[in-house]
């Protein structure tokens, strides 16, 4: 079982920067794929970035909106996975998720197993 707690989140102006983290606990961080995902008040979960594991080099993939602006990257000394968030804008602004899954990544959240509880982010003047 594996257990994600995010932290980092908060509240930015537009064009500012942010760096979320995710620290995981009770399986080999190593082997799993980590993600971050995003819920804005009624919305749909949606995909942010990802980093997959050892076995895929760890790759990193980016949904459109946030590609150039957000970095996604992990720290296996830490068990830790980071978002680094920067030229936020207001439509940003949502509660933001860690995920875990075995093996290569995916941008769709059904296939993850494994989530933290959420860290708000909120870009606003």
């Amino acid at each position: 079982q594996v257990q994600l707690v995010e932290s980092g989140g908060g509240l930015v102006q537009p064009g500012g920067s942010l760096r979320l983290s995710c620290a995981a606990s009770g399986g080999t961080f190593s082997s799993y794929a980590m993600a971050w995902f995003r819920q804005a008040p009624g919305k749909e979960r949606e995909f942010v970035a990802s980093v997959a594991s050892i076995r895929w080099s760890y790759s990193t993939f980016y949904a459109d909106s946030v590609k150039g602006r957000f970095t996604v990257s992990r720290d296996n000394a830490k068990n830790t996975v980071y978002l680094q968030m920067n030229s936020l804008k207001p439509e940003d602004t949502a509660v933001y998720y860690c995920a875990a899954r075995r093996s290569g990544s995916s941008y769709q959240k059904s296939e993850y197993d494994y989530w933290g509880q959420g860290t708000q982010v909120t870009v606003s003047s």
